[in-house]
Parts: C-alpha cells; structure tokens; sequence
C-alpha cells in the first residue's frame, strides 16, 4: 500500500505545482474560460433544436387532425354519391332518383356541423 500513496502523493505534487506557475495558470484559466463558453454555446444550441422539435411536432399534429377531418368529410360524401349512385341505378332510365328516401338533411348537418369544429379550432 505504501507505493500507490506516494504515486498519489507525487500527481498532487504534480498537478499543484503546475498550477503555481504564473504562465500554466494563465493558459489553464484560458482554457477554462474556452471550455465553459463551448459548454454555454453547446447548451443553447441544444435547446433550441429541442424548441424546434416540439413546434415541428405541435404543428404536424394540427396537420393531421385537419387532415383526419377531410377524410370523415369524403367518406360521408361518398357514402352520399354511392346512394345516389345506387338510387339512380336501381331507378328507370328516364326518371329522376327519388332523393327523399335519401336522408339529405342529416348528411348536410354533419358537413356543417364538421365545418363549425373546424373554425373553432382555427
């Protein structure tokens, strides 16, 4: 045990006499006032890209929720033209579809009534 104290003994010796030198001192401070603005410059860069993300991330959601809300849109309005498509098909030739069995008024207020969320969400 007595040789790795006095290894120990010499790295203070070592470390303490470097620092002591007016010329190390001042290259160590200039290296530590490097370092630590490094440091700062590194930590703000880092908080930034983290603020970036999470807008990016903020953003694409509002871009999906709009976009799920066009798809419940189309899908409605394809189940109405598939209706009508059906009406018209089963129908003669010359006769118009009768649109009373088709439930107009309901498709209509759903549109308006996914139009008005939309708004309230802009």
């Amino acid at each position: 045990m007595a040789p790795k104290n006095k290894e120990n003994t010499n790295l203070n010796k070592k470390k303490n006499t470097s620092c002591d030198e007016d010329g190390d001192s001042e290259d160590y401070r200039r290296r530590r006032d490097r370092n630590n603005q490094a440091v700062k410059r590194s930590r703000v860069k880092s908080k930034l890209k983290t603020q970036q993300t999470l807008e990016r991330v903020n953003q694409l959601k509002t871009e999906n929720e709009l976009l799920e809300e066009k798809i419940k849109m189309l899908t409605k309005e394809l189940g109405f033209l598939k209706d009508l498509f059906l009406a018209h098909a089963g129908s003669n030739q010359h006769t118009t579809p009768n649109l009373q069995d088709l439930d107009l008024n309901a498709l209509l207020a759903d549109d308006s009534k996914s139009n008005d969320q939309k708004i309230m969400k802009f």
